[in-house]
């Protein structure tokens, strides 16, 4: 049997499938057929790049140009399959290609030497905390400047071009430097093959000179990759699954939470045929958001320690047994590492390892397999949720606003809920968006991304504009703070220029909020913008572009109205005005638990 890899049609919400190597022991990303004979003219490196970036379902490149990757950009733009997206800058084209990667299974983008490298820098580290698979591609030097004492522009002035190099060792998990033609064909198969193994960023430069050079190991259309998966061991996952079973067994009230990690082990589907079969209830943590199913009927709601899902902590942290599936603890999602877990209840298991509570730990073993033969093993269990479905209150609604009275965040969020469904998608950018997008109630098909890992603000803009490229199918919402938005805006107009149909609530409240709640300062008070003035600007009268301010209830249903109805077709700019302090609850004693974790002493040396 053959799967395809990375050219995935449209988005799939509910799991995102980044990068993973399907179960059938080969992946392949086209039919397998005898690759044809290329021209001797057209047989170059830039052509063999650009059909291999089209093979994994990079389809969509978000590029900067300079000097060094000018004649690159000239193939990528010859090729029929390929869509070149020019960005307003570096970070912001990163940005996309994570955007895009979390719907299609990988993404790419193309800078140039040193001071776009270093500038795409932060948007890579993002998609390595996020394990998406990103092809960032560099152009170099001219292959005849390697070896020698010559200082080029775009360095730091010495002759020496491997700072940029050295940087993205980091951050990526394989780095190619492509200075000859001789060895150029393996190093980038190597590259992108590397990427959706290990589904992390991949770095390669290409020198400038080298693009446009017919030679003969690029004579034939490329080979399709043959991605041999990785196979649980057999042993150690009959011995795993008869130990977790035997601890379950015995528990009474069990519970089961997923994590971010489910993504990267493709493990969504084998976790909900696990809860299905236990008939425990089924949490998620914050950062795992759209990959569980929310439609489920034992889904009881996000787990984040103090600020979870009302009923959801209590269920969780009383529970005798539970299974995290894939979790990270850091301190944002431990709430300043305040959860009351014991390590003595929890299975942990991650994408290729099991550890038992006061037990062993099993490794080689595939989170996906593991699910599928745990399920076979274990006794249905439904005491947890019967618990609580007993203690458990339907959520209110905000209180009812007063003629023209100032919009407040929870009557934003009320209407923004009424909007989802499965032809819709969230971003949530960095901030209290974070805490009021949680409480969307996604819909069956409903996406959802954000950056919890990497938290970098800013970021949601350009992965807003990655994704809506991705997934042409969906409307995409994005909720951005207007912190956030003043690091990264100018994609706004790459948006317009691609006839993108997002709407953004643009939340102006006069600062970075979320640091507001951790500690405050003047530094976090920023200058108000006109910000539908200079979204007007960036339109232009070129393309379709919808602005308006919204103080007030009314106000605001009038806008969704003419967004979803006459500008249904348009790019979709929302700024909604909210008082300063105006932020969730979540977020108040989610920023005072961090503060106290930010500003504990140092312990006695």
């Amino acid at each position: 049997m053959e799967t395809k890899i990375g050219s995935i049609g449209s988005c799939k919400p509910v799991c995102n499938d980044v990068g993973s190597i399907p179960s059938s022991g080969v992946s392949v990303v086209q039919n397998s057929v005898v690759p044809s004979l290329i021209a001797s003219s057209e047989a170059t490196l830039g052509r063999h790049l650009a059909r291999r970036l089209v093979q994994i379902g990079a389809t969509d490149v978000f590029s900067v140009p300079g000097d060094f990757n000018l004649t690159l950009l000239d193939h990528l733009i010859a090729e029929p399959g390929l869509n070149l997206i020019g960005c307003c800058n570096e970070l912001n084209a990163g940005y996309a290609a994570d955007g895009f990667a979390r719907c299609r299974g990988v993404g790419a983008c193309v800078v140039t030497f040193t001071v776009g490298g270093l500038s795409v820098l932060n948007a890579v580290a993002g998609a390595y905390s996020e394990n998406l698979p990103v092809i960032c591609i560099v152009g170099g030097p001219n292959s005849n400047d390697y070896g020698t004492n010559r200082i080029l522009h775009h360095t730091i002035g010495l002759p020496d071009f491997s700072q940029e190099l050295r940087c993205f060792h980091a951050v990526t998990c394989y780095q190619a430097v492509v200075n000859n033609l001789e060895d150029a064909h393996e190093l980038i198969d190597t590259a992108i093959s590397t990427a959706l193994k290990e589904s992390k960023p991949v770095y390669i430069s290409i020198s400038c000179n080298l693009p446009a050079i017919p030679h003969p190991t690029f004579s034939r259309e490329p080979v399709p990759f043959a991605l041999s998966t990785r196979l649980s061991n057999q042993m150690g996952l009959e011995a795993a699954v008869e130990a977790t079973a035997a601890f379950l067994n015995k528990a009474v009230k069990p519970v089961l939470v997923g994590g971010p990690k489910l993504r990267v082990a493709n493990a969504c589907e084998a976790f909900m045929e696990l809860a299905n079969a236990c008939g425990y209830p089924v949490a998620a943590m914050p950062s795992a958001k759209g990959m569980v199913p929310e439609h489920y009927p034992k889904f009881i709601g996000t787990y984040w320690g103090a600020v979870s899902t009302a009923f959801c902590a209590e269920i969780v942290e009383s529970a005798d047994a539970y299974i995290f599936a894939g979790p990270i603890f850091n301190d944002y999602s431990s709430v300043g590492y305040s959860l009351l877990l014991k390590r003595e209840k929890a299975i942990i298991v991650q994408p290729d390892r099991v550890v038992i509570p006061n037990g062993p730990s099993f490794g080689c073993i595939l989170m996906k397999d593991f699910f599928k033969a745990l399920a076979k093993k274990l006794k249905f269990n439904p005491t947890a949720y019967e618990n609580y479905h007993r203690i458990y209150v339907p959520d209110g609604l905000p209180i009812k606003s007063a003629p023209k009275e100032p919009l407040r965040v929870n009557v934003l969020f009320k209407h923004i809920q009424a909007m989802l469904s499965s032809d819709t998608a969230v971003i949530a950018e960095t901030g209290d968006s974070w805490f009021n997008c949680q409480k969307l109630k996604l819909p069956e098909g409903c996406g959802y991304e954000f950056q919890m890992q990497y938290g970098s603000i800013g970021w949601s803009v350009g992965a807003t504009l990655g994704y809506a490229q991705a997934a042409k199918d969906k409307r995409v919402i994005a909720c951005i703070g207007d912190g956030s938005f003043q690091v990264t805006a100018q994609d706004v107009s790459t948006m317009i220029r691609c006839g993108q149909r997002t709407i953004i609530f643009l939340i102006n409240n006069g600062g970075y909020t979320i640091e507001v709640e951790i500690h405050d300062g003047p530094y976090n008070v920023i200058k108000n913008w006109n910000y539908t003035a200079l979204v007007d600007a960036i339109h232009n009268g070129e393309g379709k572009c919808w602005t308006t301010k919204v103080r007030c209830e009314e106000e605001l249903v009038e806008a969704i109205e003419t967004a979803t109805g006459p500008e249904k077709d348009s790019l979709c700019f929302i700024e909604v005005i909210v008082h300063k302090d105006d932020t969730s609850k979540e977020l108040l004693e989610w920023g005072s638990r961090v503060s106290a974790a930010n500003s504990r002493p140092p312990n006695p040396q």
